[in-house]
C-alpha cells in the first residue's frame, strides 16, 4: 500500500508545470569570448578622452582637427560595418571575428607609431574598419546562439565589454599620463592592440553559429551546436525546426548535410528589407534603425568622449583630476551594465528601455542647468560642480541600464534570419554616423550655443526618443527570432496584436492544463480503485 502512494505521488508530479531551466553555461562562455571583439570599440572610446589631452599640445592641431579625429573613427568603421554582413554570410561569424582583430591589431600599432596627425588618421582609418566588423559580427552572433530564456542577458554581454573597453581606456590614461607628452598618448592608443589578440585566440574555443551552418546546409554541426547551447534537447529541436523553416529546408529532411534552396542575392535582400518590404519588415527596419539613431543622438559620446571638458567647464582644471574623473564614469557605467544584464529577462526590454530614458531625460536637464549656471556665475559653486559631477554619473548609469544594452539586444532579435546580417549592418551603420555627428560637433557645438544649450538638445532628442519607443516598439521579451514577425507590421496598433497572442498562449496553456488535469484525475482514480481492490480481498468486482 505504501508503494502504491508513492506510485500515486509520482504519478501526480509528472504533472506538475516544468521547472525553470538552469543558466546554460555553455552559451555564457560562447557569448562571453565573442563579446570581447567589442572591447576593441569601448577601449578606443575611452583612451581617446585622455590622450587627446596630450595629442593637442604634441602635434599642435586646433579643437577642429580633435573633433574630427575623435569622431572620424565611427566614420570609418562604416566601411567595416557594410563588409561585415557579406563577410558573415560568406566565410561565418567566426572567422569574422578573426578579421576583425586583425585589422584592429594593425590599426592600433599605426596609431601608436604615428608621428603627424595625417599618420594618425591613416591609423584611425584601418581600426575604424576593424570596430565596425566587430560592432556589426559580436550582437548577431551572441543573438544566434543564445536560448531564448537568456536571450536578453547573454546578448547584452557585447555592450558589457564595450563598457569594459571603455573603463580600460580611462585606467590607461590614468596609467600613462605620468609619461612626457611625446610618450603618453603613443602608449595609451598603441596597447589597444593586445586585446585584439585575445580576441583572434579565443576563436578557437567557439563553436560557428548554429543558423549560419543552417543556412550552409550544415545540419549535422548545427545540431551539435544546439543540443549544447540550448536548455534542453526538446528546445534544440525546437530551434533547429525554426532555423530549418526560415532557411526554406523541409521539415522531414534530417541528414547531417543538405543542399539549401537558393537564397535571396544581396538586391533581393535590400529589395525585401528597403525598397519593397512587407508592413511587417517595414516596421522592423523603422524600430531597429530608430534604436540605433536615438541611442547615439542622445548625446552618450558626448559624455563619455569629452567627459574631461565637461569637468573643466563643471570647475576641474588638472589634467590628473579629470582623468580621475572620468575613471569614475567607467567604473559607474561598468557597474551598471552589469546590473542590466540580470535584469533585460526579468523587466522586459521595453519596460527597463522607457524607464532608462525617462531617467537620461531628467539627468541631461540637471546637467545642462548646472553647467549653465556654473558659466554665469563669477564664484566657485561647489553644490553646482557636485551636481554636474553626480548628473554625469547618473546619465551613463541610466544609458547603461537600459538605453545601451537594449539597443543591441533588441535590434539583432527583430530581424528575420533571411534580412538580418544586411538589416543589423543598417542599424549599425545608421549607430556609427551618428555617433560620428556627435562626436565631431560637440566642441564647436558648445562654442556656439554654450556647453548647457548643448546638453539641453540632448535632453530634447532623448524625450523623442521615449515617445518613439513608446509608441513603435513592442516587448519581445521571451519570443523566439522567429516569431518575431508576427509582432511587428500593424505600427502603433501593436498592442492588439500583442494581446491577442497573450490570449492565444493562455488558451493553448488552459487547455494542455486540462488535459494534464483530466490524465491525472483518471490515474488518481484508478490507483484508488486498485488500493480498493487489495484492502478488500471479498469484494466482487
Amino acid at each position: 500500500m505504501e508503494e502504491d502512494k508513492q506510485n500515486q505521488v509520482a504519478r501526480i508530479q509528472d504533472f506538475d508545470p516544468p521547472k525553470k531551466p538552469k543558466t546554460n553555461k555553455y552559451a555564457i562562455a560562447c557569448t562571453f569570448l565573442a563579446s570581447l571583439s567589442s572591447i576593441l570599440l569601448g577601449y578606443d572610446i575611452g583612451v581617446m578622452s585622455g590622450a587627446i589631452l596630450y595629442i593637442k599640445k604634441d602635434l599642435h592641431i586646433t579643437d577642429v582637427q580633435v573633433e574630427i579625429l575623435v569622431g572620424i573613427l565611427n566614420v570609418y568603421s562604416l566601411f567595416g560595418s557594410a563588409a561585415a554582413g557579406r563577410t558573415s554570410d560568406w566565410i561565418g561569424r567566426r572567422y569574422t571575428m578573426v578579421v576583425a582583430a586583425g585589422i584592429f591589431f594593425a590599426g592600433a600599432l599605426l596609431m601608436g607609431f604615428a608621428t603627424t596627425y595625417a599618420f594618425l588618421m591613416f591609423g584611425r582609418f584601418v581600426a575604424g574598419v576593424g570596430v565596425g566588423y566587430a560592432l556589426m559580427v559580436a550582437p548577431v552572433y551572441t543573438a544566434e546562439v543564445s536560448p531564448a530564456s537568456s536571450r536578453g542577458f547573454l546578448t547584452s554581454f557585447p555592450e558589457v565589454f564595450i563598457n569594459f573597453g571603455i573603463l580600460m581606456g580611462y585606467v590607461s590614461n590614468v596609467a600613462f599620463s605620468k609619461l612626457s607628452t611625446h610618450l603618453s598618448w603613443r602608449f595609451m592608443l598603441g596597447i589597444g592592440a593586445i586585446p585584439s589578440v585575445f580576441l583572434a585566440v579565443s576563436v578557437l574555443a567557439m563553436p560557428e553559429s548554429p543558423r549560419w551552418l543552417v543556412m550552409q546546409g550544415r545540419l549535422g554541426d548545427a545540431r551539435r551546436v544546439l543540443n549544447k547551447t540550448s536548455d534542453s534537447l526538446q528546445e534544440a529541436q525546437f530551434r533547429l525546426a525554426d532555423i530549418k523553416q526560415a532557411a526554406g529546408i523541409p521539415e522531414n529532411c534530417n541528414d547531417d548535410i543538405v543542399e539549401v534552396p537558393k537564397r535571396p542575392t544581396g538586391d533581393n535582400v535590400w529589395k525585401e528589407l528597403v525598397f519593397s518590404p512587407t508592413p511587417a519588415v517595414r516596421h522592423i527596419l523603422i524600430t531597429g534603425v530608430g534604436i540605433h539613431f536615438f541611442q547615439q543622438a542622445s548625446g552618450i559620446d558626448a559624455v563619455v568622449l569629452y567627459s574631461p571638458k565637461i569637468f573643466e567647464k563643471a570647475g576641474i582644471k588638472s589634467d590628473h583630476d579629470k582623468l580621475l574623473c572620468t575613471v569614475a564614469v567607467g567604473v559607474v557605467k561598468t557597474l551598471f551594465i552589469l546590473v542590466a544584464t540580470f535584469m533585460l529577462d526579468r523587466s522586459g526590454r521595453r519596460r527597463l528601455l522607457l524607464t532608462s530614458v525617462g531617467g537620461m531625460v531628467t539627468s541631461l536637464v540637471l546637467l545642462a542647468t548646472g553647467l549653465t549656471i556654473i558659466e554665469h556665475s563669477e564664484q566657485k559653486l561647489i553644490w553646482a560642480i557636485a551636481l554636474c559631477i553626480a548628473m554625469v554619473l547618473a546619465y551613463v548609469a541610466l544609458f547603461s541600464i537600459g538605453m545601451g544594452p537594449i539597443t543591441w539586444v533588441y535590434s539583432s532579435e527583430i530581424f528575420p534570419l533571411r534580412l538580418r546580417a544586411t538589416g543589423c549592418s543598417i542599424g549599425v551603420a545608421v549607430n556609427r554616423v551618428t555617433s560620428g555627428v556627435v562626436s565631431m560637433t560637440f566642441l564647436s557645438l558648445q562654442k556656439a550655443i554654450t556647453i548647457g544649450a548643448a546638453f539641453f538638445l540632448y535632453a530634447a532628442l532623448a524625450a523623442v526618443a521615449w515617445v518613439f519607443f513608446y509608441t513603435l516598439m513592442p516587448e519581445t521579451q521571451g519570443k523566439t527570432l522567429e516569431e518575431m514577425e508576427t509582432l511587428f507590421g500593424t505600427f502603433w496598433n501593436w498592442r492588439e496584436r500583442a494581446r491577442e497572442l497573450k490570449e492565444l498562449k493562455k488558451t493553448e496553456k488552459n487547455s494542455n492544463d486540462n488535459g494534464h488535469v483530466q490524465m491525472g484525475t483518471s490515474n488518481a482514480l484508478a490507483t484508488q480503485n486498485v488500493m480498493m481492490v487489495t484492502t478488500q480481498p471479498n469484494t466482487v468486482v
